[in-house]
């Protein structure tokens, strides 16, 4: 036997098997020991070795930034309602602004349509004024003109009767309006000794039993537009336009026509081509 063999070992044994026991403090920072004991083998056994750790406490710092991180969280989440809100009324405030711009924009076609539609029956109504004008003076010119002519070989003038061969509806409403030859005009005036050209065209019709409008604008449309080339005696004449005629007269055949025209000339008859129509309707 060795002489130091009795002698105990001055050498930390070797760590053949150890066993680690943690003790972590849950609340308020409580220290964490980590117990290691070795042992050696059983020939050669030495006191156990005990280290001690102390831990860093983790719950308050966590705590802490779980907090912050919720904050900050709900900071986005915030800002992201509002900008959606944001969002949603801009939108919502560009569909307005549109809606508007277009009832606007509406509105300004709407009153330039009818202020064109003003303008053009304004034109009309002049156009045709001014034509009604001009027709009337120059029938009263070729009426004094005509009255100075006969009054120089005769005291008394005849109204020429009317040439026509038409028969049936058409020979009795001529007939009719022959009769009223001489008589005055007077505006307004429906018989039986003094007319308006309307009034002189529906008496006559009313004579076969047809109901004539009272008016020339209405009489222009009555019947069937037909050509001034194709005219057939009892056929309404008109002067003006369809719908907007200024005088009316009645086609007796053979070119010429009986109508009441003027305050200077009261019924007569006169050739188309004296004061040439502007359209036909047919009744008959």
């Amino acid at each position: 036997m060795s002489h130091t063999a009795h002698i105990p070992s001055h050498r930390k044994p070797r760590r053949g098997a150890s066993k680690v026991a943690i003790r972590a403090g849950v609340a308020g920072g409580v220290l964490s020991t980590i117990a290691v004991a070795g042992a050696a083998g059983p020939a050669n056994a030495a006191e156990p070795v005990t280290e001690t750790i102390e831990m860093p406490t983790l719950t308050s710092g966590l705590a802490g930034a779980v907090a912050q991180s919720a904050d900050a969280t709900q900071r986005v989440a915030l800002n992201l309602e509002l900008g959606a809100q944001e969002n949603a009324a801009a939108i919502k405030a560009a569909q307005a602004a549109r809606k508007a711009r277009a009832e606007a924009e509406r509105k300004a076609e709407a009153q330039k349509a009818e202020a064109r539609k003003k303008a053009e029956a304004t034109a009309r109504a002049k156009a045709d004024a001014a034509a009604r004008a001009s027709r009337t003076a120059e029938r009263t010119t070729l009426s004094s003109a005509s009255s100075n002519s006969d009054s120089g070989s005769s005291t008394a003038t005849t109204p020429p009767k009317a040439t026509t061969s038409a028969g049936g509806s058409a020979g009795a409403l001529i007939a009719f309006a022959q009769a009223q030859l001489g008589d005055a005009y007077v505006m307004g005036s429906t018989g039986p000794n003094a007319w308006d050209c309307s009034g002189l065209v529906q008496a006559a019709y009313r004579q076969i039993g047809v109901d004539l409008p009272r008016v020339s604008q209405d009489q222009s449309t009555a019947g069937t537009q037909v050509s001034l080339s194709n005219l057939q005696p009892g056929d309404i004449l008109y002067w003006g336009g369809a719908g907007s005629a200024y005088h009316t007269a009645i086609y007796i055949g053979g070119g010429e026509f009986i109508g009441a025209q003027n305050p200077s000339s009261g019924v007569v008859q006169k050739s188309l081509d004296w004061d040439p129509p502007s359209g036909a309707v047919r009744v008959l």
